[in-house]
């Protein structure tokens, strides 16, 4: 993995020396107090570039366009709630997705089944282990956006979501993100609706560059993509680990985000 990732600045190939926990300590410390931390430079460019070149292809003739309304919360309805509940409002989300299927033989999938990275990211979440999806579909994805499409609002289905930067846009496509807007005992409904009506002054916005992991608190952190602006679009390889093993989407979840089944 040396020729793909930057292991003199991060040494996830060293796991229990002291430059490790230094490491790992740093990054726990960014998520306990920002909710998420970014490692600028992770994957090399010339590694990067070659990802590109790998996905591109398929990207253009067999990606699924993942075009759809839905609320935050990606459900048709929650218990309790009226269907005009402010929390439940509509939004558009437009992007193109590859699986982990279609690019088995790709820099991202190689990044996501080593066990170094595996075990670091666990550290780093205060995590005895983590397990890779069992879904051939979810397990690793790479998502894209051109001009004038977007991810809206929405919250993850795992307590942290991993993202790799491929590429980024000429314009457009910050992160924004609103940390710790809801909790596993307080689903702050008010708040969320605060949120969708542009009244919550802790959104914040980040511009990742190329080749920058980011690791966050998805689960209870609201976050979505800006529109991207100008020809080039932005690419980014989401990966998808857990707390136990065996995890495989259901059929309904398959079809809405990649339209079609494993």
């Amino acid at each position: 993995m040396r020729h793909i990732l930057d292991l003199d600045r991060y040494p996830l190939d060293r796991p229990g020396a002291p430059e490790w926990h230094a490491l790992v300590a740093h990054c726990r410390a960014d998520l306990a107090q920002n909710g998420m931390f970014n490692l600028e430079g992770f994957v090399k460019p010339d590694a990067l570039q070659q990802a590109i070149a790998e996905i591109r292809p398929v990207m253009e003739t067999l990606s699924f366009t993942h075009r759809r309304n839905h609320n935050i919360y990606f459900r048709k309805d929650i218990p309790g709630f009226a269907p005009d509940h402010p929390a439940l409002a509509l939004c558009e989300t437009v992007n193109h997705t590859v699986c982990a299927d279609q690019i088995m033989q790709s820099i991202p999938v190689w990044i996501y089944e080593w066990s170094h990275f595996v075990t670091f990211l666990a550290a780093t979440m205060g995590k005895d282990a983590l397990f890779p999806a069992r879904d051939d579909l979810a397990r690793v994805n790479v998502m894209a956006y051109r001009e004038g499409e977007a991810l809206n609002w929405h919250f993850d289905r795992s307590e942290f979501t991993t993202t790799l930067l491929l590429q980024a846009p000429d314009q457009g496509g910050e992160f924004i993100y609103r940390s710790d807007l809801r909790s596993d005992s307080d689903p702050n409904y008010d708040g969320v609706a605060r949120l969708l009506r542009g009244e919550d002054p802790e959104v914040k916005s980040l511009n990742l560059t190329a080749g920058t992991l980011n690791v966050f608190r998805g689960k209870n952190t609201a976050h979505k993509v800006g529109t991207v602006k100008g020809p080039r679009e932005r690419m980014i390889a989401v990966f998808a680990y857990f707390d136990r093993p065996g995890v495989v989407y259901s059929r309904e979840d398959q079809m809405g985000f990649y339209g079609r089944t494993s």
